[in-house]
This record gives structure tokens, C-alpha cells and sequence, in this order.
């Protein structure tokens, strides 16, 4: 008989933010119309990427529209349009 359980390793913190920052990128990408290069370009110039990782602790518990939103608002604070 075949188990059916995959038995995976828990993945550590810096995994689950990495994975996180991923996964907003791309929400922001789809919800801006950019590829995720653009995306991730704006948001690394304009601090998208570094608020994630600051208040990763928050923001991981909202929804990706909520993520979008505040990303775009900071952004906005450094110069940027979208």
C-alpha cells in the first residue's frame, strides 16, 4: 500500500518571508498590469520591498489587497505614481 502523506521539513522564517515577498510581487504585478520585473523594480526603488520585510510580522496576516494597498501608499511616499 502507498502512503499518501507527503512528509515535508517546516520551512524556517527567512523561507516564509522570502516566499511571502514573492507572492506580493506578483499580487502587485497583476493588480498594476506590469510583469513582475517592472513590479519588482518599482517596489525595490520606491521601498515596497523593504517595508515587506520590516513589518513582515503585520503585513503576512492581511489580505494580498490590503499588502497591495499599503504597498502602493508607500510607494507614492517616495516619489512613486502607481
Amino acid at each position: 500500500m502507498i502512503n499518501d502523506q507527503i512528509h515535508t521539513a517546516p520551512q524556517s522564517p527567512m523561507r516564509k518571508k522570502t516566499d511571502y515577498i514573492v507572492a506580493c510581487v506578483n499580487e502587485f504585478a497583476r493588480a498594476c498590469s506590469l510583469d513582475v520585473s517592472q513590479a519588482y523594480r518599482y517596489l525595490e526603488i520606491h521601498g515596497g520591498i523593504d517595508f515587506l520585510v520590516e513589518h513582515y510580522d503585520t503585513e503576512h496576516t492581511l489580505s494580498f489587497d490590503d499588502a497591495i494597498e499599503d504597498l502602493k501608499a508607500v510607494s507614492r511616499q517616495t516619489g512613486g505614481r502607481i
